[in-house]
């Protein structure tokens, strides 16, 4: 089975933007200093693209590719919107991560489409997944958990966690990663630390259960220093990127 894109549009035009130069080497320098500050490996960047056009995209990846990295990550939050932008960047070099809630009828395009899927929290959602992968090239997949049982978000609910990896790890056509959070938001990033302390740990429990897994997703934008910190290996950053969202129309 092969990846079903959309026919290959015009590829877009890039054009120099100090703006996002200098954005990108403050979040690369933040980055570097909360690591070293915390005495851990540097953890990878995904930059959030939701809203933003496919030229702003493929301006960014190739800003990243001139820093050193071979593959830039990116991740979108809505399969539909995503899909023009993967077919637009088709030979971009880039890794796409879906980082928003993922309903089973759209499994199929999420399957297909991306590298990773950031956001299975349910029994379902792994069959679904697996139903349309190509085990030639399993899907890599997180869990996302609820680590606050926040009634309004999305993520598994800690204890559940064994359960659904285990699952996950027994289709051929998926690949655990490891887990993803978005915890409460507070004013005061220092608030967030707790919650990813405690992903850390759930990190750690299920590390000795799956020992090949690499990835604990978590901090963004104004909390990426405490993330990682508390132990994240990949940070997904939009807005200190690319800018404030346009408006809506």
């Amino acid at each position: 089975m092969r990846a079903r894109i959309p026919p290959r549009p015009a590829r877009p035009e890039m054009t120099p933007d100090p703006q996002l130069e200098q954005r990108l080497r403050l979040v690369a320098d933040r980055i570097l200093n909360a690591a070293s500050g915390a005495g851990r490996p540097p953890p990878r960047l995904l930059a959030v693209s939701k809203t933003r056009d496919a030229t702003e995209v493929a301006a960014l990846a190739a800003l990243r590719r001139a820093l050193g990295e071979d593959r830039p990550a990116f991740g979108e939050n809505y399969v539909q919107e995503a899909s023009g932008k993967l077919g637009a960047l088709r030979d971009a070099g880039i890794d796409w991560h879906l980082i928003g809630h993922l309903q089973s009828n759209k499994a199929r395009q999420a399957a297909e489409l991306f590298d990773c899927v950031q956001t299975v929290d349910r029994p379902k959602l792994v069959t679904a997944l697996a139903q349309w992968r190509d085990p030639a090239r399993p899907l890599d997949v997180l869990v996302q958990v609820n680590v606050d049982d926040e009634a309004s978000k999305h993520g598994c609910r800690p204890g559940d966690i064994p359960a659904l990896a285990g699952a996950i790890a027994r289709e051929p056509a998926l690949r655990l990663r490891g887990l993803m959070a978005i915890p409460t938001p507070h004013d005061d990033p220092e608030r967030r630390r707790p919650a990813f302390a405690r992903m850390r740990a759930l990190f750690d429990a299920l590390a000795a259960d799956h020992p090949a897994i690499d990835t604990l997703s978590m901090g963004m934008s104004d909390d990426l220093e405490q993330a990682i910190a508390e132990g994240a290996t990949l940070v997904r950053v939009g807005t200190a990127l690319f800018g404030p969202r346009p408006p809506k129309d």
